[in-house]
């Protein structure tokens, strides 16, 4: 088991769901969604997804949200900005964007696994400006220059 840090959350209604991890292995852990009523999410489009929690995430870490892989096998349902970051300082709602790249229509649930959270370690770089920079084989080769 790796090193494990204190996040302490708020629950904005208690009809919220505590995120836990599913295995003993998993890196992330489950989110739910949070709502008064069903939200439905035509194909093509997306929607913001509550899940009535909010994170006192410590100082050098961030929140990181992604999809769940079986919304995206069997529903074609995945995150719209993935990995979406919350930073630290944030004390807002956690809210996920799922988008619906199939071709029916998608309908969320209260209480509906929606993505998936991994806390990560941030580090801030100091920028210096630079005249010029060293030398690697790859140069400035991007976007499939190593080919497929």
């Amino acid at each position: 088991m790796g090193l494990g840090i204190t996040v302490n959350i708020k629950k904005l209604r208690p009809d919220a769901e505590t995120p836990s991890y599913r295995t003993a292995g998993a890196s992330g852990m489950d989110i739910h969604a949070c709502l008064d009523k069903d939200i439905n999410i035509p194909a093509g489009a997306s929607a913001a997804i509550p899940t009535g929690l909010t994170f006192e995430i410590p100082p050098g870490y961030e929140i990181q949200t992604r999809p769940r892989s079986g919304l995206a096998l069997k529903h074609n349902i995945t995150l719209l900005n993935s990995p979406g970051t919350i930073d630290s300082d944030y004390r807002g709602e956690l809210a996920v964007i799922l988008i619906n790249l199939g071709q029916t229509d998608f309908t969320v649930h209260h209480g509906d696994r929606v993505a998936q959270i991994v806390f990560a370690p941030v580090a801030r770089a100091v920028l210096t400006i630079a005249t010029h920079l060293s030398e690697t084989d790859r140069g400035s080769g991007g976007f499939g220059s190593t080919g497929i």
